[in-house]
């Protein structure tokens, strides 16, 4: 197998969560461009339909589904349909996040559940349904999105999320672990860690503290979507076949200082 071979995608079925815009969109672009068909789900399903739309000019099948990732039905009915369309599930890109700003001593608790719920449950409940899948298979490939903020501090002057940055943490920890237990079925689990990106979650934060996180990045910018498409084409492929239970950080050097 050549290095071409490895990175070929055709024929495989991925799911992206929240692939209707920013990095799931493009992370889903990116998978569509080795060749990969794409079924993109969110709440905002009129986003994904749009971006359906345009990704299937790249000559690949595409599938754009409702779904809450925090509900098991919905998951179940994305997965159903997946398999209704396409007969298989190769990959799982579990992209759909969200987050509260507030100081941790005033926390709400409403927020709390609903990040953590998103974030963290919300990863359970897709690879536990796809996994069972994908372990019928003897094959899969489960992706999650995790970031930088799931493996170090952050200063409340720049970022007070912390339900983020703990959901993203008990992430990383659950790519280990069930890249662990599933091994043997041949589900590779990893993940990626993005640093910052601009996107519609950290809009606010980059314009209010865009300087001082600068700062903490050897590179001196942001990162672009476009640069996410080869770390999940990477995990996605056979060129990562022998890898399981990493965390890839895309950040421009910010883990570095």
């Amino acid at each position: 197998m050549n290095v071409q071979e490895m990175f070929d995608l055709s024929g495989k079925v991925a799911i992206v969560t929240g692939g209707g815009s920013g990095i799931g969109l493009k992370m889903a672009e990116g998978l569509a461009e080795a060749g990969a068909n794409a079924v993109l789900c969110s709440r905002k399903v009129e986003k994904c339909r749009g971006a359906a739309e345009e990704i299937s000019k790249l000559g690949v099948m595409t599938l754009a589904l409702p779904c809450d990732v925090r509900s098991t039905k919905d998951i179940q009915s994305v997965v159903e349909q997946t398999l209704e369309r396409f007969g298989r599930l190769d990959i799982l890109v579990n992209n759909s996040g969200a987050n509260w700003g507030a100081p941790a001593e005033d926390y709400p608790l409403e927020g709390w559940q609903k990040v953590v719920e998103t974030n963290l449950t919300g990863v359970f409940l897709f690879s536990q349904i796809a996994g069972r899948v994908m372990i019928g298979q003897k094959s899969g490939n489960i992706i999650n999105i995790a970031s930088v903020m799931g493996l170090v501090g952050t200063e409340s002057e720049t970022a007070d999320a912390i339900a983020y940055s703990a959901s993203k943490g008990a992430l990383i920890n659950f790519t280990k672990d069930l890249a662990a237990k599933w091994a043997k079925y041949n589900i590779r689990v990893n993940a990626i860690a993005p640093g910052w990106f601009p996107t519609d979650m950290t809009q606010w934060v980059l314009e209010h503290h865009g300087q001082k996180i600068l700062s903490h990045i050897p590179m001196g910018r942001f990162g672009e979507g476009e640069e996410l498409k080869g770390a999940a084409v990477y995990l996605a492929s056979e060129a990562s076949r022998y890898v399981t239970g990493i965390v890839l950080p895309v950040d421009g050097g910010y883990l570095t200082i």
